[in-house]
């Protein structure tokens, strides 16, 4: 099936891709305050743990083979993280330097992570930038080789908050280090259709950089890739979420006391994220306030992307959806239907709190019609806890693209 995306011009989808990159990012801030509610700080943070260690390694490996950059030393690593949701450009400002393919270092200008839980106090700092970093960071890195060590320079919690930058690692390569090995939630991702679907391949003779198989630059340039090529990238900034969330469901199920739990925590995260990543697409391609609009940004929104992945159509007012690969994962969509409306109601009430969906049909063969009401709904609470990052009204500058040279 087409790419939803490919309607997009090619400047629309250059504006879009950091977009998809900080939604992705934005996933955690809606998932993680439920996790606390329910298990604590800690066993939140083992959860963010398994979480990312179980799909970043899969969609890593994807996005170096879309692009052919795929390789075995630093430059490779540091591609993947600049194309990855865990490092969205400018809100997790990765500033890279290259000694030779096997040394690197990189340090973070700004860290808008940090910035979202530094208010919580420093047993929420030590959790994200000790306990998650330490193995996530090895667990991305062994994507591209087994033998890389990612290790801190220098890391919060911050002596002042004038204290710049906010963290700095090295990366180093070398065949005498321990092979890293994937963590269990792995083997568990690996083996969903999202793991393994197939998207469309770039067209090489497209007007603008097909691939990344060039230089590393200090940050990418979206612009100068082609409209193929940015087409590819977003269905697979796409597939990167999916994953995230297949692999954050797995690690609630291992701890939800019954599935009605983890029905619940897995909702909240998906109604949140849901809110917010329509109201950032919806704002970022300037889409009007109108029904068109709103029902626009869902067609455009990861929950129903790639098309590769959920099968689901616009025609007029409604939305309708069937059965597909991601209905097999047990992914978002299964979390929307008939009796599941929130989702969708989220997404379209942050364009017009007086948009409201009508859902017919069954549970994974479903249609969902606009309709509007003359009182304006209240913000889901959900949407109200994913605000508390500062991700979610973060605004990109423009920036010039510059070639990274060894030192």
């Amino acid at each position: 099936m087409p790419s939803r995306y490919a309607s997009l011009t090619r400047d629309e989808l250059a504006t879009l891709l950091p977009e998809l990159l900080l939604i992705g990012q934005l996933i955690d801030r809606s998932g993680m305050a439920w996790c606390i509610s329910a298990w604590g700080r800690e066993e939140m943070a083992q959860v963010a743990i398994e979480e990312w260690a179980g799909s970043s390694p899969i969609y890593t490996r994807r996005m170096q083979k879309a692009l052919r950059y795929e390789g075995t030393d630093v430059v490779t690593i540091f591609k993947g993280l600049q194309l990855d949701i865990g490092a969205p450009p400018q809100f997790m400002d990765f500033r890279y330097d290259v000694q030779d393919p096997w040394h690197g270092t990189f340090h973070l200008d700004h860290c808008g992570a940090l910035m979202d839980v530094e208010p919580m106090g420093e047993s929420y700092v030590r959790s994200m930038c000790h306990d998650i970093e330490d193995p996530t960071f090895d667990a991305t890195a062994v994507a591209t080789n087994p033998k890389a060590q990612v290790r801190p320079v220098h890391r919060p919690p911050r002596a002042s908050t004038d204290q710049h930058p906010h963290c700095a690692w090295t990366v180093t390569i070398d065949e005498s280090h321990p092979e890293v090995v994937p963590l269990a939630p792995y083997y568990h991702v690996e083996k969903t259709r999202a793991a393994t679907v197939e998207l469309d391949p770039i067209d090489p003779c497209d007007d603008g950089a097909a691939d990344y198989a060039g230089p590393l630059l200090a940050d990418v340039d979206f612009a100068a890739f082609s409209h193929s090529a940015l087409v590819r990238m977003a269905d697979e900034v796409c597939v990167q979420m999916h994953l995230l969330n297949l692999s954050f469901v797995h690690a609630v199920r291992q701890r939800a006391t019954d599935d009605v739990q983890a029905t619940e925590i897995t909702t909240k995260q998906l109604v949140g994220i849901a809110g917010i990543a329509a109201e950032r697409i919806h704002r970022a391609l300037e889409l009007p306030v109108t029904p068109e609009g709103a029902l626009r940004a869902l067609e455009l929104h990861p929950l129903l992307n790639p098309a590769a992945y959920v099968d689901a159509s616009v025609d007029g007012y409604s939305l309708t959806v069937r059965p597909s690969d991601a209905t097999a994962d047990g992914a978002w969509i299964t979390l929307c239907g008939p009796d599941l409306t929130r989702p969708l109601q989220a997404a379209v009430r942050v364009v017009d709190p007086h948009l409201d969906v009508e859902v017919t049909g069954g549970a994974d063969h479903w249609t969902a019609t606009l309709v509007r009401s003359d009182e304006a709904a209240e913000e889901f609470d959900e949407v109200a806890v994913a605000r508390f990052s500062t991700g979610t009204s973060f605004a990109f500058e423009s920036r010039r693209s510059l070639p990274i040279t060894p030192v």
